[in-house]
């Protein structure tokens, strides 16, 4: 499935972004060594605050796969039938709390750096939560060492082999790779994000696209909802031409919005 592909997802976004413009008020994001509520009426965020993050830039990535774990297990300890879950890297990592999709309780699996054979050997980390659905977004950082496209489609089809087998009733949404800001990135890795064209991008996108098709899961296209004319990472929504910034993020709340 690919909203963008028949036109809908953009009007789509561009309505929840409007109705979504109290959002952050509407919820409180806590900490992660937060429970979650019994009550479903008053659904809370299971994730790390930005503060939080602050203090374990330092952290190897042994011990955010430790702590991962951990948040995972407080959350298999008290399951929910609104649970949602991001799997990824440092794009979801960073994914402010109060502009998640409220009503749902949200477990964020990002490491920064991660690639997708990293992730593939972690999944097992949420193997006992029962998520209502798990969005999937890897494979920039495979791009930027130099791992071929076609190892990255082959661990991607991996992951969503698994999670179909670990968790059968839930929803699987793959997501596209976004683009980044090409010459005008002020990222400290510019030189290698040179090296890789938006249009090879594109071109894995399309694959993954037709991988979720195969296995029976949903696509999020979120590419045209990011990228510029040329194909590139529009500035106003990003803090170096690779992250995202608040802006970046609304966007792509609005998005989730249509499959959480």
């Amino acid at each position: 499935m690919s909203l963008v592909s028949n036109g809908l997802l953009i009007p789509l976004v561009i309505l929840l972004m409007f109705r979504g413009q109290s959002l952050p008020e509407e919820t409180q994001a806590q900490s992660s060594s937060a429970f979650a509520p019994q009550d479903s009426s008053s659904l809370t965020y299971v994730t790390r605050t930005a503060s939080e993050l602050g203090v374990r830039h330092r952290w190897t990535y042994e011990q955010w796969v430790e702590q991962l774990g951990r948040e995972a297990r407080a959350l298999s300890d008290q399951p929910s039938s609104h649970l949602a879950i991001l799997a990824g890297d440092s794009l979801s990592l960073w994914f402010p709390p109060e502009l998640l999709p409220p009503k749902q309780i949200w477990l964020n699996q990002g490491i920064s750096g991660e690639t997708s054979t990293g992730l593939l050997k972690r999944l097992k980390l949420f193997d006992n939560t029962d998520p209502e659905v798990i969005f999937v977004m890897i494979g920039v950082n495979d791009l930027i060492r130099g791992i071929k496209a076609n190892e990255v489609l082959s661990n991607y089809q991996k992951i969503i082999q698994e999670l179909r087998w670990v968790h059968p009733e839930t929803k699987i949404v793959v997501q596209s790779i976004l683009p980044h800001s090409g010459a005008s990135a002020t990222w400290e890795g510019r030189d290698r994000l040179l090296a890789i064209p938006n249009s090879d991008i594109q071109a894995l996108n399309q694959e993954l696209s037709k991988i979720a098709q195969r296995e029976g899961v949903l696509y999020l296209n979120l590419y045209p909802l990011f990228a510029d004319r040329a194909g590139n990472l529009r500035p106003e929504f990003s803090t170096d031409g690779l992250h995202l910034n608040d802006s970046g993020y609304l966007i792509w709340s609005a998005s989730l919005q249509l499959f959480s």
